[in-house]
This record gives structure tokens, sequence and C-alpha cells, in this order.
């Protein structure tokens, strides 16, 4: 993959991640995690080779069939893109307002789960008034609360305390037991060692496998 006509940011980078599957991907900035992310959420296409996501080939894939493959996968973008005149409550019911559920079906899940990232009392707030770690967890509860087939995270616990990173890591293994494909990337080497999942290590825009570390949560 490269930007433009600049260097390549990834270079034979070849991995298939089974479904239901948990990795982490780490390596230094610059690296190409964040690339490697917009690959996989259909965000950017690759300068060469090709992509096979749900079982189908994105590269020969129409593009009238792309925005129903990105509603299968979740985001915790870096920079969150939150919606600044929606309530917290608005913005994480926005995936399953677009999937076209009526209020009376999700209400009394969106309230669980932003009680669960320590948002109770701030769910009618707007992101504007919300701190930098609060509207980290906004996006997170955001990109989970559909229950999605892949959720991919690019430093999902970058401005929480280690309290909260845990506990947002906690409610990664939950979706992820119930299926879902979790992606994170990170710089968080204390809880991937915490975690003993499977690592993929950029560097220098190519993969390098790591086996798990640590021990189990």
């Amino acid at each position: 993959m490269r930007y433009g006509r600049g260097p390549e940011v990834l270079s034979d980078v070849s991995l298939s991640l089974p479904r239901g599957s948990f990795h982490f991907i780490t390596g230094p900035s610059g690296a190409g995690k964040s690339s490697l992310l917009k690959l996989i959420y259909l965000a950017a296409r690759p300068s060469s080779g090709s992509i096979r996501l749900f079982g189908e080939d994105v590269g020969a894939a129409p593009a009238s069939i792309l925005p129903r493959m990105r509603r299968r996968i979740g985001v915790v973008f870096q920079d969150l893109l939150l919606l600044d005149h929606l309530s917290a409550f608005d913005n994480t019911a926005l995936p399953l307002r677009i999937a076209g559920h009526k209020p009376s079906e999700y209400r009394g899940d969106v309230a669980e789960l932003l009680a669960w990232v320590g948002l109770k009392s701030r769910m009618h707030a707007l992101p504007p008034t919300l701190a930098g770690g609060e509207k980290q967890r906004l996006a997170i509860a955001r990109a989970v609360v559909g229950r999605p087939e892949i959720l991919l995270a690019d430093e999902p616990t970058g401005n929480v305390d280690h309290e909260m990173a845990l506990r947002i890591y906690r409610l990664f293994v939950e979706l992820n037991r119930l299926g879902t494909t979790v992606i994170i990337a990170t710089h968080d080497q204390d809880l991937v060692a915490r975690s003993a999942r499977p690592v993929l290590h950029l560097d220098k825009g190519r993969l390098r496998p790591l086996p798990p570390q640590g021990p189990v949560e």
C-alpha cells in the first residue's frame, strides 16, 4: 500500500485471520498499523495484491456492496469521529439507527453499555463537553453496540487510565467470546503482555508474527 506516489507504507503483508480470532497489532509509530486497519475496513484499497473479507474478494466486489460490508465492521478510530451535535446516547445508538432499529428496541442496551464504560451519568452530554478519556470510551461504545462481526480498534486505551484500559479490554474479550473477530492496534505493551493473545508486529511496513505473551487474562 502506498499513498499517491509516495513510498510503500505496507509491503509484502500477507495474513489470514480466522473468524472469531483476537489479535493485537504492534509496532512503532509510522510502522503502518493504522494503514493496515484502513485496508481491512475498506477505507482504502491496496496498491497491489488482494483482500478477501467475509469470503468475498473485495477488489472484484461492486462498489455498491461495500457500505453493507462496512456495516458488519465496528471501528474505533484514533481521531474518534464523534458527532458533536448528538448526545453520548445518540452517538452510541447511531449504528443501530442506521441499521433500521427502533429506539424502543435498543434503548436499554445502549444505556447498559454506556454504564459499562463509565458514562452512565454522561449519556445526555454532548461530545464537546466530555473529557478526552470519556470521548474515547464513547467511541468504543459506539463501535461495539451492534455486536459487529469484526471489531477494529486503533489505540483504544490511549487516553484512559490503567483500570479503565483493563475494563475496556474485558469488554473486547466478551465481544470476542460472542463470536466477534477482534483486531487491536496498540502501543500498550502492558496490555499486550497481560492478554496472552497473538501479536502481529509491524516494522517498517512489514509484518512479523510474534507468539502470545504473558498470562491469560
